[in-house]
């Protein structure tokens, strides 16, 4: 009997986490309720309230689970056998993971905002800054400049995602936003 409880409490818990997910993208943090959450998840208030806390618990693991989707699609896509092929391929795939919905909304529009500065810097230096980081050292970025280059690269790529997402659908705005990002790794990776 555990074990079923168990299983019920994480598939209850997970079915959470996919509403929640779906309505902080469509209406954004600020719009959405825990009330919203349980209806949508058909659950009450007071299981969201045990599995997650609070809304900002919520959003956290649905942030947490965005973030993971988008390392993963990074170093999925960072298979180059040479440190600067696995940079290039690993910043753009980071630029089209971030922009599908609902990374963008959640990550890069309500993160620093639902989780406070501070904290949405630590979980973005955590989960997408380290690997950026790594590969900049590996393509031979200079030590000394390691940390202000990830943290450049950083912010261009998520200001090209934030630029993307005012022009969903636009093919030319895509390849634009891939092109430039091909000119600023250029400058960096000789």
């Amino acid at each position: 009997m555990p074990r079923a409880s168990a299983a019920a409490a994480a598939a209850t818990a997970q079915e959470i986490l996919d509403r929640a997910t779906t309505l902080f993208a469509e209406r954004g943090f600020a719009a959405v309720s825990l009330d919203d959450v349980a209806h949508a998840a058909g659950v009450t208030r007071g299981a969201v309230y045990h599995h997650y806390g609070n809304k900002t618990g919520v959003f956290r693991a649905v942030a947490e689970r965005l973030q993971a989707t988008v390392a993963s699609a990074v170093t999925g896509a960072a298979t180059q056998p040479d440190a600067a092929g696995r940079l290039r391929a690993g910043s753009h795939a980071f630029v089209d993971a971030i922009t599908t919905a609902p990374a963008n909304r959640v990550l890069l529009v309500d993160g620093p905002a639902a989780l406070g500065w501070a904290q949405w810097r630590r979980f973005d230096s955590e989960n997408s800054v380290v690997h950026l980081r790594e590969a900049l050292a590996e393509s031979g970025v200079a030590s000394d400049l390691l940390d202000a280059m990830t943290a450049q690269l950083s912010g261009a790529m998520n200001e090209a995602a934030l630029w993307l997402a005012e022009r969903p659908g636009d093919a030319d705005a895509r390849q634009a936003a891939h092109r430039a990002l091909d000119r600023l790794l250029d400058s960096v990776v000789d």
